[in-house]
């Protein structure tokens, strides 16, 4: 290119070929294809010195609302506060991950056990944000206190025999409504903790708690579930108000006498004697044999003895009345007295609670609680053979046979069955609104069992599962409208259905050295155990698959599932 043709740099100045003099350029845009002729005057700069995008909406038009909302992938649902400005959000979708986790509903319309297994096997990255925040000041939330008071519930739900699934549900709902999103509770068996973490950048503050004494007391136990069921649900429940229910909680009585606790067994025993063929002087005399074993164990229980040795005397003043009959040759049915003492022994509730918390994943618990089972078993079989044994050297007429020997009464059986329930309400501490209920579906219970087993031919393991299903059903029913917990219903009605019978007949061919009857049938009481347990448990997760919660408009989802391992 010739040196006279060569371009002005950018920016210069150019030279007019007419007039001949210097044209300096407004901006950079003067050499641009768009820039207007001379004689048009130039359109007015921007305000701002920053040039738009290029996909900014022109004047007029407004902008098309995104159907997802940027940020977090864990928005609340429709119709839930936000806990930053407290509105209402508004009706987009969830989102659900590719790798299928449940959306999360949380909401108020379900009990607050099935809105915290929804989010009890989510990591804490995948929870969704809590629902409400309590005003603190500006040093945030009291995250000792709202730990220690989820320590306390958790203590009282354990030692009242509550499964550990519930009360990790119980204790996360506790924290989650305060605030305390990152949390994570643990229960084995006695041990009690919950771990919380701000952020990723923050130390985690971890609480303990070991439950050291349990006992059985509904009445407290239904108290604390109506309790975390306020904290949940409602928008203004303070930690002074909380704390303030707890202690009332502490502090109120057992709603039964310890004289009634003892007529109640007394009774219980009576009528677990009827179910298996006694008349009404074998009611009266397993009543009395299991009275003198209550003393007897409460004394025990006074000299600071474990509870091993409170189960053996406990086991032996029935099992001596029963050799003491059949010494005197009265014609009364011996077994049938002994079997009705045992029946009041049979640890079911801490049965069904070890088993239900295998089926749930939580073995460390269970097998803990199996453990206890066995022992308490253990000491029962050690009381009983004491006694039988003696009697063997005595020739006392213990026939094992009596075994073979089966009775049917239809009316005096169910009321029997009916009455047996109602004593191990009052043995419970149930509430009184709750011992018709139990006393009802223990009724329908033996029903179920006795036409499947007697009129229908089916095996007794079979009978039992089926029968201990519709016990664990209708409980769960029961629990959901009454948004309480689902023992009162189930633990006392189990109680026409534990295998006494089957646990004595093994006794005594133990003491009369008979293994080869004795072990088929302590296996036939262990199966029948099993049957009890696993049919509570599969009865109260049909019902969370099957019924809606009465009156929710929104079904929350269920739990996350366990992973099948496949051997591996």
């Amino acid at each position: 290119m010739r040196p006279d043709r060569q371009q002005a740099p950018r920016g210069a100045s150019a030279v007019d070929t007419d007039t001949g003099e210097n044209q300096k350029p407004h901006s950079d845009e003067a050499h641009s294809a768009f820039t207007p002729p001379l004689g048009i005057p130039m359109p007015p700069p921007p305000e701002d010195e920053h040039p738009t995008s290029e996909f900014a909406v022109p004047n007029g038009l407004t902008a098309e609302t995104s159907v997802e909302p940027e940020g977090s992938a864990f928005v609340p649902p429709p119709g839930v506060k936000t806990p930053q400005n407290n509105q209402t959000t508004g009706g987009f979708p969830a989102i659900t991950p590719a790798n299928g986790f449940p959306v999360v509903r949380l909401t108020k319309d379900a009990p607050w056990q099935d809105r915290m297994r929804t989010m009890l096997r989510m990591p804490i990255s995948e929870r969704p944000t809590p629902e409400r925040v309590e005003q603190q000041d500006e040093t945030g939330p009291a995250v000792p206190r709202v730990l220690d008071l989820t320590l306390r519930i958790a203590e009282l739900l354990l030692a009242g025999g509550e499964g550990a699934e519930d009360v990790e549900a119980a204790m996360l709902g506790v924290a989650h409504a305060y605030g305390l999103d990152r949390c994570e509770p643990t229960v084995t068996f006695t041990l009690l903790s919950v771990s919380y973490q701000p952020s990723l950048v923050d130390d985690p503050v971890t609480a303990s708690r070991t439950v050291r004494r349990r006992g059985t007391d509904y009445t407290r136990l239904s108290a604390v579930f109506r309790l975390v069921d306020d904290i949940t649900s409602q928008e203004e429940f303070t930690l002074e108000e909380a704390y303030r229910r707890l202690a009332e909680i502490r502090r109120n009585r057992h709603p039964y006498p310890g004289w009634a606790l003892t007529v109640a067994g007394g009774g219980l025993a009576g009528a677990a004697s009827m179910l298996v063929g006694g008349d009404w002087p074998v009611f009266f005399a397993a009543a009395i044999g299991a009275m003198l074993g209550d003393r007897l164990a409460w004394l025990a229980s006074g000299r600071g003895l474990p509870e091993f040795y409170q189960f053996v005397a406990a086991a032996m003043p029935p099992a001596a009345m029963g050799v003491a009959l059949s010494l005197m040759n009265s014609g009364l049915q011996a077994s049938a007295v002994i079997t009705g003492g045992l029946f009041a022994l049979i640890p079911g509730r801490a049965l069904v609670a070890g088993v239900q918390d295998g089926l749930t994943g939580y073995y460390i618990t269970a097998a803990a609680r199996l453990l206890e089972v066995g022992y308490l078993i253990v000491g029962i079989v050690c009381g009983v053979l004491t006694v039988l044994y003696g009697g063997v050297q005595l020739d006392a007429k213990l026939n094992p046979e009596a075994a073979l020997r089966h009775v049917e009464r239809p009316v005096i059986q169910i009321l029997a069955a009916m009455l047996l329930a109602l004593t191990f309400c009052i043995l419970l501490q149930q509430e009184r609104h709750t011992v018709l209920f139990a006393t009802l579906n223990g009724g329908v219970a033996w029903v179920v069992y006795a036409a499947l087993a007697d009129t229908a031919d089916v095996p007794p393991v079979a009978a039992t599962t089926v029968a201990a299903g519709l016990v664990g059903l209708f409980g769960q029913l029961l629990s959901r409208y009454r948004y309480a917990s689902a023992l009162p219903y189930v633990t006392a009605a189990i109680g026409p259905l534990l295998p006494g019978s089957a646990t004595y007949f093994g006794l005594l061919a133990l003491a009369q050295g008979n293994l080869d009857r004795g072990i088929p049938f302590l296996t036939q009481a262990a199966a029948l155990a099993l049957a009890i347990a696993i049919g509570v448990n599969l009865g109260g997760e049909a019902a969370r698959l099957f019924l809606k919660t009465p009156g929710a408009t929104i079904d929350p989802s269920g739990r996350r599932a366990a992973k099948r391992t496949r051997g591996f």
